[in-house]
C-alpha cells in the first residue's frame, strides 16, 4: 500500500529569504485495471480508494451496467504501481473485447489510447427526464461543502475532488490526481452503497468526459468550478442535462438546462 501524499524536502524562496521546508505531495501512480485476467487500461492516480475507483471505471466506461456485475478479485502492488483483479460476466467481457479501446491514462486523460476517432466520441446516454434537481442555494452549498471536504488537496495542492448527490440526501466526495479518477471513485462508493446520484460537482473544468461519466450513472446536473467545453455543452444538451460552469459561491453559469 502506498500513501497519497508525501513529504519531501524544498526550498522557499520569499523575494531575498530562503529557507529549508517539508512540503506534501500528491502521490500519483500507475493503476492497471484487468478484467478477467486481460489488461484492459493503465491510469495514473492516487493510491487511494482503489476499490471504488475499478467499480466507478467499470461503471462510467460502459464495461458493465451494474455493481454486482463486478467483483474485485485481488489489488496486486509492485514497485511499479498496483493492478486491479477484477471479474466480470463473460458476455460483458466479450463486449469489451471489440471495443477497441486500450487506454494508457495520462493524469486526467480520458481519451488516451482510443484507436480511432470514431471511437473516442462515444453516444451519450440520455437522463431520463423527472430525476431530483437542486435549487441555487442548495448548489452553491454543496460547492461550499465540496471546499471543505478535500484532505489529500489542503496537504498537497495538487489534487482533484468530485462530489456526488444522491437521492437519500447522500453526499459523497473522492479525490485523485486526476479529475475523471476522482469522478470514478465518487461512482464506485455511491453505486456500492446502492445509491441514486442525481448531481456531480468537480473541482475542474466540465470537459465531454466528465459530463459522460455523470450521464453514464443518471446525473441529471453537472456543476463544474471552471467552465465547460463545446463538446461538454453539445453532450449535455444530447443527454437532456443542466450543466453549470464556474460555480464559485456565489455565482455560477448555467450553459444548458434548468435548476429547480
Amino acid at each position: 500500500m502506498v500513501s497519497p501524499t508525501a513529504k519531501v524536502a524544498a526550498r522557499r524562496v520569499d523575494g531575498s529569504v530562503a529557507q529549508a521546508v517539508t512540503e506534501s505531495l500528491a502521490v500519483e501512480t500507475p493503476v492497471a485495471m484487468h478484467f478477467n485476467g486481460l489488461p484492459h487500461a493503465v491510469m495514473m492516480a492516487t493510491p487511494a480508494d482503489l476499490e471504488d475507483f475499478g467499480l466507478g471505471f467499470a461503471l462510467t466506461e460502459g464495461v458493465v451496467r451494474r455493481a454486482d456485475e463486478l467483483t474485485l478479485v485481488e489489488q496486486t502492488w509492485t514497485p511499479q504501481g498496483v493492478a486491479l483483479q477484477m471479474r466480470i460476466p463473460e458476455v460483458r467481457f466479450a463486449l469489451l473485447a471489440t471495443r477497441e479501446r486500450n487506454l494508457t491514462g495520462r493524469t486526467g486523460c480520458g481519451l488516451c489510447g482510443t484507436s480511432t476517432l470514431e471511437a473516442a466520441i462515444r453516444p451519450v446516454r440520455h437522463v431520463a427526464p423527472g430525476g431530483p434537481l437542486i435549487n441555487a442555494a442548495a448548489l452553491r452549498e454543496g460547492m461550499e461543502r465540496l471546499a471543505t471536504l478535500q484532505p489529500y488537496n489542503d496537504a498537497s495542492g495538487a489534487v482533484h475532488a468530485a462530489a456526488l448527490l444522491t437521492a437519500d440526501g447522500g453526499f459523497t466526495v473522492r479525490e485523485d490526481v486526476g479529475r475523471h479518477n476522482a469522478i470514478d471513485k465518487a461512482v464506485g462508493a455511491v453505486m456500492r452503497a446502492g445509491g441514486l446520484p442525481h448531481t456531480l460537482l468537480v473541482t475542474s473544468r466540465a470537459s465531454y468526459e466528465v459530463v459522460h461519466k455523470a450521464a453514464e450513472v443518471g446525473c441529471s446536473l453537472v456543476a463544474a468550478i471552471s467552465a465547460p467545453t463545446t463538446l461538454a455543452l453539445q453532450l449535455a444538451i444530447e443527454a437532456g442535462m443542466t450543466l453549470v460552469g464556474w460555480a464559485r459561491p456565489p455565482r455560477f453559469t448555467v450553459y444548458c438546462g434548468e435548476l429547480a
